[in-house]
């Protein structure tokens, strides 16, 4: 069932994302995955936010979610605890299981390396060699924890973007991450928690727009485990995103 969400935007979306090339071969979408991790304040929730560097070509200067693309090692790394196997039967309806473990592994690296927050649990297994790209995060003694993210969002960048990619946007309460928040890597600036509905006040992509419309409700009412549900596919129809469940 589809249903429509947002402004009629098209291809003048705000989020300077380039367009391909006339004539150019049609870009494959590279799989990536974003947390937004959230808090409640005083009855009003909150989700953490940054800026993106403006030598970026996806998304320069628009605050979004911590997140990247899933890297060739993230579907090898050991966890501390697992998915839930709820979240992971979402994943699979359009993901292999080893491709699913990948994108909620890059989501709890992107976090570490961007925010320098913490999603994980002592490391069961501390004296085997982390994989590339995850030293500094299991130098700390800990390993990802699944256990508490949820699934609950997919968008697929249009087809005339040169830059594509197969998103997956993950949700966390705050209290289940750990550390301070820092500046990471540099990839993200100005990093903090904004209360929802002050979000449009933002530099903002279009779908960081509509997944913003999904996240106070989920963050008031999140998933039960072992309940049967979807999550959303946002499709942009080139004047605007179409609401698939799936």
């Amino acid at each position: 069932m589809a249903t429509s969400s947002g402004d009629a935007a098209g291809k003048k979306d705000i989020a300077q994302i380039p367009d391909r090339a006339p004539g150019a071969k049609l870009v494959r979408p590279r799989d990536a995955a974003t947390l937004i991790i959230y808090r409640e304040r005083n009855g009003t929730v909150e989700v953490l936010m940054g800026e993106r560097h403006h030598k970026h070509r996806f998304l320069p200067q628009r605050y979004v979610f911590p997140g990247g693309r899933v890297d060739s090692h993230d579907s090898r790394i050991r966890v501390a605890v697992p998915m839930r196997a709820d979240v992971e039967e979402l994943l699979i309806r359009k993901a292999t299981p080893a491709r699913a473990r990948a994108l909620m592994a890059a989501a709890v690296r992107e976090t570490f390396e961007e925010a320098g927050l913490m999603i994980g649990a002592p490391d069961p297994s501390p004296g085997r060699r982390p994989p590339t790209g995850w030293e500094h995060f299991f130098a700390t003694g800990m390993a990802p924890d699944f256990g508490q993210i949820n699934y609950v969002a997919r968008a697929v960048t249009p087809p005339w973007r040169a830059i594509r990619f197969n998103a997956r946007f993950f949700m966390i309460d705050a209290r289940h991450v750990q550390g301070n928040l820092s500046g990471g890597d540099g990839e993200l600036l100005n990093l903090t928690f904004v209360p929802v509905a002050k979000t449009q006040e933002l530099e903002l992509a279009l779908i960081t727009k509509r997944v913003l419309e999904l996240v106070e409700d989920l963050a008031r009412n999140p998933p039960r485990p072992g309940v049967h549900r979807t999550v959303t596919l946002f499709h942009h129809n080139g004047k605007f995103h179409d609401m698939i469940s799936e």
